[in-house]
């Protein structure tokens, strides 16, 4: 990447750089694509007058990476812990980029006519398992219907930790009438678009449709959330490549891949496309 020279650093505007000082001195351009990169390698070395001030460049770096079609997988790596610890604080939906783990039950409906008006019961009992799996790794829930459950996360690798702490505990434990329950896992990265209380947009849906793909017990992945799990932490987990398929609304075929971990089943059928 070629360095600014003194005279197009003056006439790039103050929204072209990620953070601009109480004394208006102005850091990581993010004008176009080469320097977001090159932002996102270096904001763990700049120094921020306070947390609000290193916040609000770290949303404007994110939008920037959106912006130009950049998975922010370095940037990732050396800002999970702070990430957290913000989340944690404010308790709010994590925004910019955004991992996002959905489920569902598979043969919600033959489970309806076995069970009848206790299946809300059933349900109840699910999203308990569900929600004491995700608090601890750091997830938010998102919204809860019918037989559908949605959390997010800052980091995507906490996101995988609780899919397969999930589907470990449903394949040893029973429900209502000493029910099974084989729950449908769908994981992908990307920037949502936040709302109030929740998420719209492309990437929320990529998360739904990746997730109707898959079979209970399987955790299906898009490359977004392989690629930044790998840069972070990939040790105890393995991801199985599963081709790439058309997801409807997308304009082209989503490479797919497979959560692979002791304790979960390996084999499935092909996804249901």
């Amino acid at each position: 990447m070629a360095r600014l020279r003194p005279t197009e650093r003056t006439q790039l505007a103050d929204r072209a750089f990620a953070y601009v000082d109480s004394k208006g001195d102005r850091r990581l351009p993010i004008h176009d694509a080469a320097h977001v990169r090159n932002a996102l390698a270096r904001f763990g070395q700049v120094r921020f007058e306070d947390d609000a001030a290193r916040e609000r460049s770290r949303m404007r770096l994110l939008r920037a990476a959106k912006r130009f079609g950049i998975v922010p997988i370095g940037f990732i790596a050396n800002e999970i812990d702070a990430a957290q610890r913000t989340m944690a604080t404010r308790g709010a939906l994590p925004s910019g980029f955004v991992t996002m783990l959905m489920t569902d039950v598979e043969g919600s409906t033959a489970l309806v006519q076995q069970l009848g008006p206790r299946f809300g019961a059933l349900i109840d009992d699910v999203w308990e398992a569900l929600r004491a799996a995700i608090a601890p790794a750091g997830g938010l829930e998102v919204e809860a219907r019918a037989d559908e459950f949605f959390a997010a996360f800052e980091a995507p690798r906490a996101a995988v930790d609780a899919a397969v702490a999930i589907q470990r505990l449903f394949r040893q434990r029973s429900f209502l009438d000493d029910t099974s329950v084989r729950l449908r896992i769908g994981i992908h990265s990307g920037y949502p678009t936040s709302t109030v209380d929740n998420y719209v947009g492309t990437d929320v849906n990529t998360t739904s449709r990746i997730t109707a793909l898959g079979h209970g017990g399987q955790i299906v992945v898009s490359a977004n959330t392989r690629e930044a799990v790998r840069a972070t932490s990939g040790r105890g987990v393995r991801f199985v490549a599963l081709g790439a398929h058309r997801l409807r609304g997308l304009p082209e075929p989503m490479p797919l891949f497979q959560v692979a971990s002791t304790g979960l089943d390996g084999r499935f059928p092909p996804l249901r496309t």
